[in-house]
């Protein structure tokens, strides 16, 4: 299990930047006096390389300390004590402290925690707040038609996943596992037969020329015997070994599809506050062929999750994710959420006003942009298993639709996946084993059962409902047939001349904000002399195609603003990229017309620091 140990040098920049997240661990998932033991415990071993960078060897590294990566982490602990195994454990995490970029404040399921940690209720996990209603709305410019709610809510909460997250690291420590946040891991590390053997991380102190800064801090290579890569929704190494390998053609072979979702938390007047209450939306303010709706969640504390998903495969270029979440602000404030019958609407163009208002007496505590994986269920599912490890949680696409949940089932992977992995480096069983495990899984009866919804909804809004009805209620996910989905969304995208511009209202200040406001709520900060991550293939395609075909989209898709175009010194338009306001949601990585836009991490601890959701 442990490798030859090389000797650190007190000067070496690698060995005391990762003792100084040892020695000095984020107060925000410190755990006690555990903590420190959990992290120096004689697990990892260090080895000098050719390549120059030092090198950390660990049994299992895993890539991602988001719901799937800590439950696969204290899975495979778990089976360490129950067979009295000594296997040592690593995660990296790219976020400045665990939990900054876990951004889907959510109604939780809680069956796979029941599964990991049985008595989390008595152990102290931030799950408080049961669903004490759930309502379903179809809207249009004036009405909300109220719909049978299809999300099976009885028995789950409303919680902050940045916050369970938290707590699963804490628990993940105290049995062993080592988290390192502030890393970005920037490269696949194979073998000289191609088996991945671990990550490396990016070099940090690099200048925007590519020059050295005095903070200069070579990378470091972690090295695993088995490497689990979960680092969310399009995962830029995941989707680098899934392209490499050709996993989506050995897994179910269609593409998958994303969502964008627009999110902020508010705090509200106590008598407009209901913990617990749960309220999703189909319709307006997008069109009928846009898939998509709107969502309110009561939290704890008056707190409230406000927020709308666009379905990234919409047609008009012209369409604005964060103007149109912005529009609905409206709406959503015009409810009264008991009787869930409008207020007396007056319509102007896109923008509906009001006399009183839900959200106003409140205040916006942040903001957040996220994408996440939106196609079909089994349709798009890669063949999650490479050389060397493994891909879990949303970087494979383990989302139910219907439901609108996915945590549940990442959690579920990264536990199939560490039995899996356990099996492997303990009784030498091959890491396949973990697909056969998934497929025989709760999560594949659920996301079997769920694999029409989606696609239905290529038929227009009504049709999509008409479908997903039948489905639920009739056939119960039993009709002999799997539909396909439609183009992938950067295909979708239809050139500006079939379309007219969308005049949207400028923000209120009130209840709805304009970006630059939105994104000091993000708390997104990078440091800005450093080379740009969002790396264009062509530089000559924004302004010979994006511009002219399409008007410019990626000027509207980005939820933070990131690309404009600005004249240049002959007065003609250049696109500029602002990197340092990017919130690491992806969403250029996935819609750009041309995939011309590829998304890299940037140095580690950079992008948002997300706390509340």
């Amino acid at each position: 299990m442990h490798r030859i140990i090389s000797t650190f040098t007190s000067s070496n920049p690698i060995r005391n930047a990762f003792f100084s997240s040892i020695r000095n661990p984020s107060p925000s998932f410190l755990c006690g006096s555990s903590w420190l033991g959990a992290r120096i415990k004689g697990s990892r071993s260090f080895s000098g390389e050719s390549s120059g960078r030092e090198s950390l060897e660990y049994d299992v590294v895993i890539v991602g300390a988001g719901p799937a990566g800590l439950s696969a982490a204290i899975r495979l602990k778990q089976l360490c004590q129950e067979r009295s195994v000594d296997l040592s454990v690593c995660v990296l995490e790219k976020g400045s402290e665990v939990g900054a970029h876990i951004i889907s404040g959510n109604v939780f399921e809680p069956r796979a925690l029941d599964e990991l940690i049985p008595n989390w209720k008595s152990e102290g996990a931030p799950i408080e707040v049961p669903v004490s209603s759930d309502k379903f709305l179809l809207l249009t410019k004036g009405q909300a038609l109220p719909l049978p709610s299809p999300f099976n809510n009885k028995g789950n909460y409303v919680i902050s996943l940045s916050q369970v997250v938290r707590w699963l690291a804490c628990k993940a420590e105290e049995i062993g596992v080592e988290i390192y946040p502030g890393f970005a891991a920037s490269e696949i590390i194979y073998d000289n037969n191609q088996k991945v053997v671990g990550v490396g991380t990016n070099d940090m102190g690099v200048a925007k020329d590519g020059s050295k800064r005095e903070t200069f801090q070579p990378g470091v290579e972690l090295k695993g015997r088995v490497t689990l890569l979960a680092e969310g929704c399009r995962g830029s190494l995941s989707e680098k070994i899934i392209r490499d390998h050709k996993l989506r053609d050995k897994g179910q072979g269609q593409h998958q599809t994303y969502a964008l979702g627009i999110k902020e938390v508010w705090e509200i007047e106590e008598v407009k506050h209901k913990p617990g209450s749960v309220l999703h939306t189909v319709g307006w303010p997008l069109d009928s062929k846009t898939y998509g709706g709107s969502f309110l969640y009561h939290m704890k504390d008056r707190q409230i999750a406000l927020g709308l998903v666009v379905a990234l495969d919409y047609h008009n270029p012209y369409l604005s994710p964060f103007d149109e979440f912005q529009v609905s602000n409206f709406v959503k404030g015009n409810f009264d959420f008991c009787s869930y019958t409008p207020h007396t609407l007056s319509k102007n163009s896109r923008t509906i006003r009001l006399s009183s208002h839900f959200l106003e007496g409140g205040t916006v505590l942040e903001y957040v942009a996220f994408t996440h994986a939106n196609a079909m269920p089994i349709q798009s599912i890669p063949f999650p298993v490479f050389p060397g490890g493994a891909i879990i949680g949303c970087s494979a696409g383990y989302v139910n639709v219907p439901k609108i949940k996915g945590t549940h089932t990442a959690m579920k992977s990264g536990m199939l996946a560490a039995e899996a992995t356990f099996r492997v480096l303990a009784e030498g069983d091959p890491m396949e084993t973990y697909w056969d495990s998934l497929k025989k899984s709760w999560v594949w009866e659920e996301l079997h059962k769920a694999r029409n919804y989606r696609p239905a909804f290529k038929f227009g809004l009504l049709p999509g409902l008409a479908f997903s009805a039948l489905e639920r209620y009739i056939f119960r996910g039993r009709v002999p047939l799997t539909l396909k989905h439609g183009k992938p969304d950067h295909e979708a995208t239809e050139v500006a001349s079939l379309h007219e511009p969308i005049q949207y209202p400028k923000p209120d200040g009130i209840v709805s904000f304009d970006v630059p406001t939105s994104l000091y709520r993000s708390n997104t900060n990078h440091e800005h002399d450093q080379p740009v991550h969002l790396r264009l293939k062509d530089p000559a395609i924004p302004e010979l195609v994006n511009l002219p075909l399409y008007a410019g989209p990626e000027s509207r898709y980005c939820p933070a603003r990131v690309y404009e175009y600005v004249a240049n010194e002959h007065n003609a338009p250049k696109l500029q990229i602002n990197a340092q306001n990017c919130l690491h949601c992806k969403a250029c990585d996935i819609k750009d017309p041309r995939q011309n836009i590829e998304w890299t991490v940037p140095e580690g601890g950079g992008g948002p620091g997300y706390t509340a959701m």
